[in-house]
């Protein structure tokens, strides 16, 4: 099983809120190394090009292709825990300062100080 870190962009089979379908999307993990090391699963950010509507826990990543996104991207506050052996493959690494952004806004999203 390959291992993932905390800020790579990921591509991932995402199964609809509804249950009606999946499709394959790029996403953030977001949990930390030592998560990984205990767990097989991850915790992701959905990453969505729809940039004309950015609500709460959602960051606009400043630096989209650099993080090996096609078009401008959105972090969202959509989190899922997934098995790491969902990710498809790694498409690349969001900023440090995007990541801190992500963070401030998943805070935000779940009430954590």
């Amino acid at each position: 099983m390959t291992n993932y870190s905390r800020g790579d962009v990921v591509l991932v089979s995402f199964v609809f809120a509804d249950e009606t379908g999946a499709k394959q999307r790029p996403a953030v993990i977001v949990s930390s190394d030592i998560y990984h090391q205990q767990r097989q699963e991850a915790i992701i950010s959905a990453i969505t090009s729809r940039v004309d509507r950015i609500l709460v826990g959602d960051h606009a990543i400043n630096h989209w292709r650099e993080a090996g996104l096609l078009f401008p991207s959105v972090a969202t506050g959509i989190i899922r825990t997934i098995k790491q052996s969902m990710v498809v493959r790694r498409l690349g690494r969001i900023s440090p300062d995007d990541l801190k952004e992500i963070d401030k806004q998943l805070s935000l999203a779940l009430g954590i100080a």
